[in-house]
């Protein structure tokens, strides 16, 4: 699999015949298998439909907000899960007056609601953020057990960590979506980071090294 590196287009332009060698659509037909077998659910269907439907209207006219919006409302979703960082408590609180202000029934939960010890998940002094602290691990799983409890049937994620986005995610009861993906460094718009990648961050991230 090596979409990424592929320019034909072959598959959006249903052009397979054109398409290289790697492309799954000349070894493997699962891909369309798999998507017609799943939206055969009348609820993914309609989730998949209203997806379409928004693209299409909204297309680079509305913003990601006003995506999420209208998303939610064709889906007839009325109440919707806030799952924030605490860095981002003001972004938060804005965001659900927002969301207020549309008519929507929103929850929120901050990313440390709990109030669990990072030691309890056996990590060191040292590997904190301010050794020497008491410091509250973010507890995503947490964040979606309070908004399962609010019956939320819609949850937004708003700067979660890596990871613990991945963790909210996998445990949330609701479909979720994320609207700001964290990035301290680049005011939250971790694209900066590739569309800078041949300048200034080609020092960066170009000689970036897994860390095993």
């Amino acid at each position: 699999m090596k979409c990424a590196e592929c320019g034909t287009k072959a598959c959006g332009l249903r052009q397979f015949d054109k398409a290289p060698d790697f492309c799954p659509m000349k070894w493997d037909y699962g891909p369309q298998h798999a998507g017609r077998e799943g939206l055969s659910d009348p609820k993914l269907r309609e989730f998949a439909l209203n997806a379409a439907r928004t693209e299409s209207a909204g297309y680079c006219r509305w913003t990601r907000l006003e995506e999420t919006m209208e998303f939610a409302i064709r889906c007839g979703y009325k109440r919707l899960g806030v799952a924030f960082c605490s860095g981002l408590r003001e972004e938060a609180a804005k965001l659900v007056r927002i969301l207020k202000d549309n008519n929507f029934e929103v929850y929120s939960a901050i990313c440390c609601c709990g109030g669990v010890q990072k030691e309890e998940i056996g990590l060191k002094d040292e590997e904190k953020v301010r050794p020497g602290n008491d410091e509250v691990m973010c507890n995503p799983i947490g964040q979606a057990h309070v908004l399962a409890k609010m019956e939320t049937e819609f949850n937004v994620v708003v700067g979660l960590c890596v990871g613990h986005d991945s963790l909210f995610l996998m445990n949330s009861k609701a479909p979720a979506t994320v609207l700001v993906a964290k990035d301290r460094v680049l005011a939250h718009n971790p694209v900066g980071a590739i569309y800078a990648s041949h300048s200034y961050y080609r020092l960066k991230v170009g000689s970036h090294k897994r860390q095993d």
